[in-house]
Parts: structure tokens; sequence; C-alpha cells
């Protein structure tokens, strides 16, 4: 037998080893036996040490949890008795990925959107030193530098629009806090 390629061995242990207790769960709830699950997982390494390259894979995580269902359900299919749960339980499982759900995206879309908002109300000075630093990346005696400032402003100026954001940012997460309908305390036991 030919072992894998150094890289393909590398990659297995960073990208894939990793989620082996996941994905050994997920087959757990498919109702599979313990040494059904031995061999899916030990199945699934030799296939990828067989691959050649991993270029493809942008989600080493879901490609792990799709071997790993692919061999699961043939094995099933090969197996003289097969439990009709089992074969459903595993079709209806979701593949685990690193990728966002849409649900996630929207949210984040939606804070970038308002983080966006909240910076673009700032005082002009303090919005442009604070996209030069927190955006650009810019160190702040370049910043000083190019707006003929003190390093001392730049850096209160940078300090202040983070505070007004952070305020901004409470402020309206207030707003949408329930409100509780009493108070707790000297009025809450009396009639």
């Amino acid at each position: 037998m030919v072992s894998a390629p150094g890289h393909i061995v590398s990659w297995v242990g960073t990208q894939i080893l990793p989620h082996e207790a996941d994905v050994r769960r997920w087959l757990l709830r498919a109702r599979l036996g313990r040494d059904d699950i031995e061999d899916i997982l030990q199945e699934s390494y030799c296939r990828m040490a067989e691959l050649i390259s991993v270029d493809h894979i942008s989600s080493p995580r879901a490609y792990f949890f799709t071997v790993a269902r692919n061999i699961a359900l043939m094995r099933l299919r090969r197996a003289r008795i097969v439990s009709m749960e089992s074969v459903d339980e595993i079709d209806r499982l979701e593949i685990s990925s690193d990728l966002p759900s849409p649900e996630q995206v929207t949210v984040a879309r939606s804070d970038l959107a308002r983080l966006k908002r909240v910076i673009a109300g700032l005082p002009a000075r303090c919005r442009q030193i604070f996209e030069m630093r927190r955006i650009e990346g810019l160190p702040q005696k370049e910043i000083a530098r190019i707006m003929g400032l003190s390093e001392h402003i730049v850096e209160n100026d940078a300090a202040k629009a983070l505070r007004l954001i952070m305020k901004e940012i409470a402020s309206e997460d207030s707003r949408f806090q329930p409100q509780k309908e009493f108070k707790r305390g000297t009025d809450a036991g009396r009639n």
C-alpha cells in the first residue's frame, strides 16, 4: 500500500481530525452502532488519504461530513437487513458547515449597516481618524502626519469616536430590550 502524500496527511491532521468528534456524534444520532461508526470514520480517513489534491475543498468540515454520510448510506444499502429508520435519520440530518447560516448572514449585514450608520454620524474629524485607524489600520503617528495634528489629538479623537460608537450602540440596544412591567423593591409587596 502506498502512503498518502505529506501535504494530504498534514491537511487531514489539521483540517479534518478536529471535526471527528462532531462527525461521530452526528453518526450516533443516525442510530448507527459504535462498530459501524468506527468503520465509517476509518473508511472516511482512507478515502481522504487517497486524494491527490485538496485545493478543490473549500470547507473541510462539510467535506468530512459528506464523505462519512456517503459511506454510511452505501453501507446501509449493502446490508441485508436495513433499518429504514437509520436510512431516514441519515437523510434528515443536516451536514454541518463552516459557512454561516442565512440567518447569521442577515444579522451580520444588519449589524454592519448599523455600524456604518453610527460611524457616518460621528463628528467629521473623529470619523476620519476612526476610519483611518480602525478600518485602514494606519498607525497614530501616520494619521497625525497626514492630518497635520498632534498624536495626542489623534489619540483623543480615536478614543472619543469609540466612546460615541459604543454609547450609540448601547442606546439602540436598550431601546429594543423588553421593559419590566413592575419594579421589585419596597413597592412590590404593598397592596
